[in-house]
């Protein structure tokens, strides 16, 4: 298979000002997600951005920056991946798929990266995508607000603090690893109706966004 990596990193951020380029132990957060691609299996790897700077930090960690993404698809309300369709289409080159590896994800290592293409490879599956245990915040344990009332679900744990390992165990989409084969995504989808999960620790699936994740990747840093 011949697979395409795309960082996806738009200048544009509200909550953490120039967030991809922010700095996260001693380099800018993208470095981490162009570092850890450099060293996978991926056979080409290209960042897809609209901003100058970005492209030019990029390029100085050795990924390939071939075009400026258009302004309409770096927008707030800009899907992800119709810049990932837009980046395929404007390469012309023919994949079997393509991983989107998100800046925000510093934590993910060039094994993940490997091991989701092993997945994928050795599968007649639409896509892979890592995903974290929800832990704590599994989601018999929500609930509803009714006029300042908490309100069970009906999907609620069947006595109040139920402990965990009583739960069907949960995960969610950590942000590190959306692969998916070309088809697929050319149809508007990155899960397709086929989806292998790679369940992924807590401490590498930090997604920044939000000033505290910056504080908890940076705690997880000092105590390596």
């Amino acid at each position: 298979m011949r697979i395409l990596g795309i960082i996806p990193a738009r200048g544009g951020s509200k909550a953490i000002p120039r967030k991809n380029l922010v700095m996260l132990g001693g380099k800018p957060l993208l470095a981490w997600t162009c570092d850890a691609a450099k060293k996978s299996k991926l056979d080409r790897i290209i960042v897809s951005t609209d901003n100058e700077e970005i492209a030019r930090i990029a390029v100085s960690y050795g990924v390939d920056v071939p075009f400026l993404r258009p302004a309409e698809l770096s927008e707030d309300s800009s899907a992800t991946i119709d810049a990932v369709v837009h980046a395929l289409k404007a390469i012309n080159e023919e994949f079997d798929a393509v991983m989107v590896l998100q800046p925000t994800s510093p934590f993910r290592t060039t094994q993940d990266i490997d091991e989701c293409l092993a997945l994928l490879e050795q599968s007649a599956a639409d896509s892979v995508i890592s995903v974290v245990d929800v832990g704590g915040y599994h989601p018999a344990r929500m609930k509803y607000l009714d006029g300042g009332r908490l309100v069970d679900p009906p999907f609620a744990e069947l006595r109040e603090n139920q402990p965990r390992q009583e739960l069907v165990p949960m995960y969610i989409r950590n942000g590190a690893v959306y692969l998916t084969r070309t088809e697929t995504l050319l149809k508007g989808s990155f899960k397709g109706a086929d989806c292998i999960a790679y369940v992924m620790p807590a401490d590498r699936s930090v997604n920044i966004d939000e000033p505290i994740d910056m504080i908890v990747a940076e705690a997880i840093l000092s105590s390596i």
